[in-house]
């Protein structure tokens, strides 16, 4: 795999991002074991397609694949999405069964600090990217949240925050006391590899497990999207429920513009 060589840390704007993809996404794929989920078409497009684009347009400079489940066939297939602006390397997680939390440390020899942090499945507006490094207090992780409860798809499988102002106090799927839903974008210190190396158990843990540590000493905040939209998408519920979305976004923009064109003409 390709990695970076001579990667010195950044100042001022973060510019550089990891994205998380080793897993074989087998809620979504059923049992075509060909299928690879971050190629999923969503309206003609790839699905990680679209968490590139929104990256790309908020000023990142390279991004790092994390790869594991069928990776030599990943890798050729994002190598032909990155634009010439963009630098991509990639990194495989030969553990790519375990939690997320074990494809983030495989990265962490690779990148600098601070760096973006999301996962192949999920789709954003572009200004939630943007919202988050502009807010971003790059002495604490920061993680994008959503607090339109009402608005979530699945609300039982959501990442589930608790905040106390703008302190994430707690995070998991199972919280009963939460106000907050994980975006799953955020903005990293390196010291994310150090509590998540903590959180291990028998050689595994989620990224949660690592925030969650990293709350309990008041290192981690929230930054809210406010009327901005996401979806995380791992089955073909969720999927659907993405296409119709992002459908009747785009016809809403097309709409804008032709008035926005009329009035100007």
């Amino acid at each position: 795999m390709k990695s970076p060589q001579g990667s010195s840390p950044r100042e001022g704007r973060v510019t550089e991002a990891v994205v998380l993809m080793a897993g074989a996404g087998s809620r979504l794929r059923g049992a075509d074991t060909a299928f690879l989920k971050p190629l999923v078409p969503v309206l003609g497009r790839p699905l990680v397609a679209y968490a590139i684009d929104a990256l790309l347009s908020a000023g990142t400079k390279r991004i790092h694949f994390v790869v594991g489940y069928q990776a030599e066939r990943m890798v050729a297939a994002i190598e032909e999405l990155i634009p010439p602006q963009l630098e991509a390397f990639f990194t495989e997680n030969r553990e790519w069964q375990k939690q997320n939390g074990i494809s983030l440390l495989a990265a962490a020899e690779n990148v600098t600090s601070p760096f973006l942090l999301t996962m192949s499945d999920h789709i954003f507006d572009r200004s939630i990217v943007e919202v988050l490094i502009e807010s971003a207090d790059l002495n604490f992780l920061n993680i994008a949240i959503d607090k339109k409860l009402d608005s979530i798809f699945d609300l039982e499988d959501a990442m589930k925050v608790e905040t106390k102002g703008e302190r994430v106090v707690s995070i998991g799927k199972n919280l009963r006391s939460y106000d907050a839903i994980d975006v799953g974008l955020f903005v990293c210190p390196r010291e994310i590899f150090r509590y998540l190396e903590r959180a291990r158990q028998e050689g595994d843990c989620s990224l949660a497990d690592g925030i969650q540590l990293m709350a309990q000493d008041k290192r981690v905040r929230a930054v809210d999207i406010g009327r901005a939209w996401w979806q995380d998408i791992d089955t073909p519920e969720t999927l659907a429920a993405a296409a119709k979305n992002l459908q009747m976004r785009t016809r809403h923009t097309t709409a804008t513009s032709k008035i926005c064109r009329s009035a100007q003409g």
